[in-house]
This record gives structure tokens, C-alpha cells and sequence, in this order.
């Protein structure tokens, strides 16, 4: 199994790569979608985060309200910190739980959105950064995603910088090319994983014999 870390700050477009190489034959462990999870209804992420930070969270049908959140945590890093020791435990958890189940052949993407900053790197055997100029990323999330220019510049604060994501990155993908562009990388991209992923199961499979013709 090859584990890799995909990762990108706020509108670079990462789910975009993540679903070009589930397409590829990828295993994709998506952080966001179990941040979700976590804190649904009835959850005990749910009443953690109630209990940090008010009942005015929660919509009126009693779920999450993540732009209310969002509001609260993104311009003050001491309750961005508080959301997150709640919230990436039970994450890191389901992870783990969903890695092990996936065949030993497979190529593993973890999509980790925060990966530079929680400083995970090392938790993976490659990481690959989906980078975007800062003016690009404004762009598509208050055009695409209808946030305020306010608030997406907060978002983007809030995250690590473009230099500190690729300074840990094994692998970069620019997405600020064409649509077809961006494809053909991936896809490059793909053929550099599975390489790397052969080669460890050979790596491993050399070890298990030399263990076995010294017992």
C-alpha cells in the first residue's frame, strides 16, 4: 500500500485533483467529508462542539450551521484551535479505520486540507501539493463558491502559506493551467504513484524473503 497526503489551500482545487485520481484507480480517504461525518446529528462530535461553543451553532433543525461556525472560528485562531482538537481526532480515527480496509495493493490518497499545518507529512510516503496562485484561489471562491471577499481572505489566512505547502510537498500539481492541462498532469502524476507503489511492495516482498532464508 502506498499512502499519500493530497493537500492544497482553499480554492486550489483540490477535490478536483482528488476526484481525477479516484478516476485513476485511487482509494480516496477524504478528511472533509468525515469532518462532516463526525458532527452530524446525534454524534458525540456534534455535542462536543455544542458544548465549546453554544447551541447558537446548530440550525433549527438541530444540525450543524457551518457558516455560522465558520464565522466565529476563521478570524480567531484560539477557537479555530478549540474546533480542531474536538474535530481532527474523531477525523484522524475514521481514517485510519478506512485505510486499513482498503486492499494492500492500493494507492491511498488521503485528502487532508490541513495537512501543512497539523505538520502530518510524515504520516504519508509521498505528499502531493495542488498549488494555485493566491489570487486564483480568491477568485474561484468568491466567483464559484459566492463567499465575500472578507471572508474568503480570512479563510486563506487562516491556512498555511503557498511557500510552507510546498516546501513539504514530494510532488506539486499547478492548477493554474487549463482544465485539460491540469488532466494531463494528474495523470503523470499517476503513473509516478503506482511506480512508487510497486516498488515498495517489492521492496517488502525482498525483505520477507531475506527473512525468511535467515530464520
Amino acid at each position: 500500500m502506498l499512502k499519500v497526503g493530497l493537500t492544497g489551500g482553499i480554492g486550489a482545487g483540490k477535490s478536483e485533483v482528488s476526484r481525477l485520481l479516484v478516476e485513476c484507480g485511487a482509494v480516496l480517504v477524504d478528511a472533509d467529508r468525515i469532518a462532516r461525518e463526525v458532527v452530524e446529528p446525534g454524534t458525540p462530535g456534534l455535542a462536543a462542539v455544542v458544548e465549546a461553543f453554544g447551541e447558537d451553532v446548530l440550525t433549527a433543525e438541530g444540525r450543524l450551521d457551518r457558516p455560522k461556525l465558520g464565522s466565529l472560528v476563521f478570524t480567531d485562531p484560539q477557537k479555530l484551535a478549540l474546533l480542531n482538537s474536538i474535530v481532527h481526532p474523531l477525523v484522524g480515527a475514521r481514517s485510519r479505520a478506512l485505510e486499513e480496509a482498503a486492499p494492500e495493493d492500493a494507492v491511498v490518497v488521503h485528502d487532508v486540507p490541513l495537512l501543512t499545518e497539523n505538520g502530518l507529512a510524515p504520516l504519508y510516503d509521498v505528499v502531493v501539493v495542488v498549488d494555485a496562485r493566491p489570487e486564483t484561489q480568491l477568485d474561484r471562491l468568491v466567483r464559484l463558491r459566492g463567499m465575500s471577499e472578507q471572508d474568503a481572505r480570512a479563510r486563506m489566512a487562516a491556512q498555511a502559506t503557498r511557500e510552507q505547502r510546498r516546501a513539504i510537498a514530494d510532488i506539486v500539481v499547478d492548477n493554474d493551467v487549463p482544465l485539460p492541462e491540469l488532466h494531463r498532469r494528474v495523470h503523470e502524476v499517476w503513473a509516478e504513484l503506482t511506480r512508487r507503489a510497486r516498488a515498495t511492495r517489492e521492496t517488502a516482498g525482498d525483505a520477507g524473503q531475506a527473512g525468511q532464508a535467515g530464520e
